[in-house]
């Protein structure tokens, strides 16, 4: 089945890209839960899956409204209102979904999946009380899955929004959608979307469209239609392959003379994020030794501090990686 959404001349002005912590949450706790063999996100999954169960965040509500498959309710992806919303700005808007939009999206889940789960019918019952609960757990699972990395990520998808934006100003908005995925096509004054189930056009959905890259979406295209909101178009950003591959360290040996070897040593072995008691394993160091270099790296935005339960996972910085690369 094919859908088309018919583009005005105001629908195409309106048409743009953003970056959504929330499309990443999403899919990538289905990937995490589905427990299947990623070639993509091997690394990725093999990292923060013993972590995600550990602090029992396999089972919350997040695993009953995150099905394996299927509808992910609509007020978990709120639309994005600028280029690049924080995580706390979408936080706060699925905190004030409106108490029927919660339930609308919840009977749709529960239609879809043969019932809710236990948290999802508090959920229904009490939405504006358990929306604090839920965006409590997405804020210790961002911790935990996705903000070690999130500079690596964010780094994928900023290169495939600017690759497109060059794209329309060296060749036009016609060919916006030429490499985007090849079940979606621009023909005449419409997009298509191939086998998308259900109906789609301007009299369900709002106006424009917002383009967001996703590093965890899989291979396929995922569409939100909410309106007043702008239909949401979540596709797979153009690098993702490579997401995970070792970056350039050329300079460390140099690094080690202005830093010192110990703590030019812990940024190198920051490929991988890493508490202070698995970095004092890998290099040898004494864990006094390990906190007071992270500490210096920390103060001077080498370095990330992440809680994950009841450690802190370190995570090298942008600035890090430019002064490792060269």
């Amino acid at each position: 089945m094919t859908a088309e959404l018919v583009f005005s001349t105001r629908d195409l002005a309106q048409v743009r890209f953003a970056v959504s912590p929330m499309w990443e949450v999403g899919p990538s706790c289905r990937l995490l839960r589905s427990g299947r063999p990623d070639p993509v996100h091997r690394s990725w999954t093999e990292q923060v899956g013993p972590r995600l169960t550990a602090a029992g965040l396999d089972r919350g509500w997040l695993a009953e409204l995150v099905p394996p498959a299927g509808y992910v309710p609509d007020f978990l992806n709120p639309a994005p209102t600028s280029p690049a919303p924080a995580l706390a700005e979408e936080l706060a808007r699925i905190r004030a979904t409106p108490a029927a939009r919660v339930r609308q999206d919840l009977d749709r889940l529960g239609d879809e999946q043969g019932g809710l789960g236990p948290r999802s019918r508090a959920l229904y019952a009490e939405p504006e009380a358990r929306l604090i609960r839920v965006t409590e757990e997405i804020e210790a699972y961002w911790e935990l899955a996705l903000a070690p990395y999130w500079v690596r990520v964010r780094g994928v998808l900023d290169a495939d929004v600017f690759h497109r934006s060059r794209r329309v100003a060296e060749r036009g908005p016609g060919h916006l959608f030429d490499d985007l995925h090849p079940s979606v096509t621009w023909a005449g004054d419409a997009l298509r979307l191939a086998r998308r189930r259900g109906s789609l056009s301007r009299g369900t959905a709002g106006p424009g469209l917002v383009l967001i890259p996703s590093a965890f979406s899989g291979p396929v295209p995922f569409t939100r239609v909410t309106p007043p909101d702008p239909p949401q178009l979540a596709y797979p950003a153009r690098g993702v392959g490579t997401l995970w591959d070792p970056r350039p360290n050329t300079r460390s040996a140099a690094l080690a003379a202005v830093l010192g070897r110990s703590r030019s040593r812990l940024l190198a072995e920051l490929e991988t994020p890493a508490s202070t008691t698995e970095l004092a394993r890998r290099t040898g160091l004494s864990r006094a030794g390990v906190s007071q270099c992270l500490t210096a790296l920390r103060d001077a935005g080498l370095v990330s501090a992440h809680r994950a339960g009841r450690s802190v996972l370190y995570a090298r910085t942008a600035a890090a990686d430019t002064l490792l690369a060269g």
